[in-house]
């Protein structure tokens, strides 16, 4: 019998490669399909043909895409017919920088994104407290203080005001810093004489004492207060994430920092069908199991869905806690920020990577740390000729590229390096990204359309939990660059802004390239795995602000509907 799925939708509130790699769209097996699809615009993000009438799928992959008048041909009496319903349809998008369990933890802890105040803060953690128990240890992330009417960072005051006999650790957005109350200090032996570690700083008041803050690697500290989440918590973030990606439309992750541990969890999940998208993960490479690794040349799932082939690194820290490495000091402040990293340390790394055919990405964010990253990826390059390496071009990355120095633009292309950047850093940064670095800096921050011109690709993506995670986000950021209001001005460099096509790449084929998957995804063409992302509304053309409004209908991962709103 024929199975007809039609698809209904509300408009909901919430806010290289290019072309791929076979031009083809028609095919001339006349085979039946398992889907078919139509009834809606169908964007390929294939520059010489950028939209389809119809597309059939049969075992997982696009034999057809095409005409709608061809599309009889494939249907059957036991096809899926798809009628989009004036929806409008892309090929899957990939989210090229996230962290798949930290996704998963933040829906099922305590969750400061809509903090709007240090007061509104303490209320928070007061809440908290009135329900924990004695000895707990209240813990939580997603503040960020950049738009607080108090216009400062948290400190253990703040917080010992609320919590003066719970030990209280609150992870910023970023990920780069933490605000901790004194009972934790105490009981992490963090006083005026302690020294910061390599890569961190603990942030002191006039009169020398801690002020509760503590940044990048600083953080470590106080690690040994909080119970690692077991085995049965860790596969319940994954799931959660998975489900919660997939109703945003993500049918791809590129997954970073990864515990070498979690990535037999996620084979596991995903061949048991719990953990839906894809993942193409990125292991920490501090840890000591990344030399498996480097041993083994990467593994997968056995259904594919799960790749791992790459190792994550850090330069520096973030801009809104000052620990991006800058190569003048900070325009508010008198730091150059922290430089995470030694040369003689990741040189070794670089070169056994190359040997080994292991993807390097290295998270930069301040011009210094981005130099500094490339000179390094470049010193490996000329140590390693390419008949010594187990992969020729070796697609290593550029995580954030933030903050670039305009001399350092053309060098992403020279060296064959990535950026891999998330639009949403930009409209949430530049708010006071002014202050932390003047105005001449800012002509090198968030450069996507500079990097384009310059003959380069980028990986687009978000940093979830960092940011929301959101692709409407995403896609609106790259190209209206605009707060979520709609506010700008010349400090924000519209001109940075990419067209809607670019935006599409950047979250489609771009990151399949990125991941040496554009043989399989990407682009909406025959060949091609059927992976989907159908909203509600076209956002190719529709106003920008619209791009913000629209609702994910379906997604759809290897021929099969992994998530259709409403049901």
């Amino acid at each position: 019998m024929k199975h007809t799925l039609t698809l209904l939708f509300a408009t909901g509130l919430l806010a290289a490669c290019g072309d791929g790699t076979n031009n083809s769209t028609q095919t001339t097996a006349k085979e039946v399909a398992d889907m078919v699809i139509t009834g809606g615009p169908i964007y390929t993000a294939i520059d010489s043909n950028p939209s389809v009438e119809a597309v059939a799928v049969k075992n997982g992959r696009i034999i057809f895409a095409g005409g709608a008048d061809k599309l009889a041909t494939f249907t059957g009496p036991d096809t899926q017919t798809i009628n989009l319903q004036g929806t409008a349809m892309y090929p899957g998008f990939t989210d090229a920088h996230a962290h798949l369990l930290g996704i998963g933890f933040r829906e099922l802890t305590l969750n400061l994104e809509d903090i709007s105040s240090i007061e509104a803060l303490k209320e928070t953690v007061a809440a908290s407290v009135a329900s924990a128990s004695e000895g707990a240890v209240i813990t939580g992330r997603g503040w960020i203080e950049t738009h607080w009417p108090e216009g400062r960072f948290p400190n253990r005051q703040d917080l010992d005001a609320v919590a003066p006999n719970h030990a209280v650790i609150l992870r910023r957005a970023d990920g780069h810093a933490s605000v901790v109350n004194s009972k934790a200090l105490e009981m992490a032996n963090i006083t005026a004489t302690t020294e910061s570690p390599f890569g961190g700083d603990i942030l002191k008041d006039e009169a020398g004492e801690p002020t509760g803050m503590l940044i990048d690697t600083a953080q470590g500290l106080v690690g040994s207060l909080t119970q690692a989440p077991t085995p049965e918590e860790i596969s319940h973030a994954y799931t959660v994430a998975s489900d919660v990606y997939a109703s945003y439309g993500w049918t791809n992750i590129h997954s970073m920092s990864v515990n070498p541990d979690n990535v037999p969890v996620m084979e596991a999940l995903s061949e048991k069908g719990e953990l839906d998208i894809r993942v193409y993960n990125s292991i920490d490479g501090r840890n000591p199991k990344t030399q498996n690794l480097f041993q083994t040349g990467g593994r997968s799932s056995d259904n594919g869905k799960v790749v791992t082939r790459a190792i994550k690194l850090y330069m520096d820290g973030a801009l809104g806690s000052r620990g991006a490495a800058l190569l003048e000091p900070y325009s508010d402040a008198d730091t150059s920020g922290l430089m995470m990293a030694e040369e003689a340390d990741y040189l070794p790394i670089f070169t056994e990577a190359l040997k080994a055919g292991i993807q390097v990405n290295t998270h930069a964010i301040g011009d210094k740390g981005n130099r500094y990253l490339l000179d390094w990826y470049e010193k490996a390059f000329n140590a390693v000729p390419m008949a010594e390496r187990k992969v020729a071009e070796p697609r290593w990355r550029d995580e954030h590229t933030q903050i670039v120095n305009w001399d350092d633009i053309t060098r992403f292309k020279e060296l064959g390096v990535i950026p891999s950047m998330q639009p949403s850093h930009a409209i949430g940064d530049l708010y006071f990204a002014p202050d932390r670095l003047g105005t001449e800096r800012l002509k090198g921050a968030y450069a996507w359309q500079s990097l384009i011109d310059s003959g380069i690709i980028i990986a687009g993506g978000s940093d979830a939990p960092v940011e929301r995670g959101d692709p409407r986000i995403e896609f609106y950021g790259a190209t209206i660059r605009q707060s979520i209001d709609g506010f700008s001005n010349e400090n924000w460099h519209p001109e940075e802004a990419v067209s809607r096509q670019d935006a599409l790449k950047m979250f489609t084929i771009w990151p399949a390239y990125a991941a040496f998957q554009e043989n399989d995804l990407g682009t909406i063409e025959v060949g091609k795995l059927a992976d989907f992302t159908v909203f509600s509304k076209d956002i190719m053309t529709i106003d920008g602000p619209e791009i913000l409004t629209v609702d994910p209908i379906m997604t759809i991962v290897g021929g099969e509907v992994v998530y259709h709103k409403g049901q």
